[in-house]
């Protein structure tokens, strides 16, 4: 409980947004590089009983909502909330992730203002081109991640080049927003539409290539969780590891479906044991009775999955 949390609410219902101010004081925070996590649960910064709740929730990221959902005169109390509950929470097992407005909406005065209380990252909607991100890069504090959402026509055609430094860490498909932009209906939002297929594996690949973490979309229907479940599936044999939430109980079941291979692991390190040893042999290509041929392309692939399980910026190039 925060030692002010009465101050906190009282500035807040009374709509004293300078009383409220007063008490968003910057503070030194120990910032969380996890590169691993798989649920990304989003929390509407105006709501200050769900803010409240940020240590119980079982998600790997809590990001912080100041865009779609929070209204225009909502939004300046949603950037002092969030800027307190930062503050507060000076270690986080979590990682805490700011999603700003637009850069032309305000979000280039929204991460001004944050720098000073060091979110682990800022993640941007509406991007469009590279110019774009490396203004963004050449604002944010050097500590802080930047992360994108991309759901524009524009980003789609520009995917492979909006990672414009290693800042960049991560993108997530805002696939309702671009199927918007792209005029294309709803409807086609399917597990078994092509078109759908193709813009899920698309990302995917770009994403991987580029080096940074893909997170799919987030599912809206947040009580069909049978429905939410199978999308999971078809994502994770995919190759995703990671989704956004809107409900603490999506972010449960996305931890549970994503879950690491114990096996698949035990199996790389295995590999990468044996092809280690044989190399010093000067053999690079064999025949193991329990794992099959192994050679370099199976011993890399063995390392990729280890590196995609380290904690810190696994994406990473």
């Amino acid at each position: 409980m925060l030692s002010n949390f009465e101050q906190i609410k009282e500035a807040y219902e009374s709509r004293d947004l300078a009383a409220l101010d007063k008490l968003a004081i910057p503070t030194h925070r120990t910032i969380n590089r996890r590169g691993d996590f798989k649920s990304a649960l989003m929390l509407s910064c105006n709501n200050l009983a769900h803010l409240m709740k940020i240590d119980s929730l079982e998600a790997d990221c809590i990001v912080l909502n100041l865009e779609d959902g929070v209204s225009k005169e909502e939004k300046p109390f949603g950037l002092v909330l969030c800027a307190i509950f930062l503050s507060h929470h000076k270690r986080c097992d979590k990682k805490l992730i700011v999603r700003v407005n637009a850069l032309d909406d305000g979000g280039f005065e929204e991460i001004t203002y944050l720098n000073q209380f060091m979110p682990d990252a800022i993640r941007v909607p509406k991007i469009r081109e590279a110019k774009e991100v490396e203004t963004v890069y050449e604002l944010l504090d050097e500590k802080i991640e930047l992360h994108l959402s991309i759901e524009t026509n524009e980003a789609w055609k520009n995917l492979s080049s909006l990672r414009v430094n290693k800042k960049v860490t991560t993108f997530y498909l805002g696939v309702l927003d671009l199927f918007a932009d792209m005029k294309l209906p709803q409807s086609l939002i399917k597990r078994d539409n092509p078109t759908l297929l193709y813009i899920l594996s698309h990302f995917l690949v770009t994403c991987r290539v580029v080096g940074v973490r893909p997170v799919s979309f987030v599912y809206q229907e947040f009580k069909k969780l049978d429905e939410f479940k199978e999308w999971l599936y078809l994502e994770k044999k995919m190759g995703y590891d990671a989704k956004g939430c809107v409900s603490p109980t999506q972010a449960k079941i996305v931890n549970e479906v994503f879950a690491d291979d114990k096996k698949e692991i035990l199996r790389a390190k295995n590999i990468i044991k044996l092809f280690e040893l044989k190399r010093e042999e000067g053999i690079t290509g064999f025949e193991d009775e329990e794992f099959g041929f192994i050679d370099e392309p199976i011993y890399k692939g063995a390392l990729a999955l280890l590196n995609s399980n380290d904690n810190e910026h696994p994406f990473s190039i």
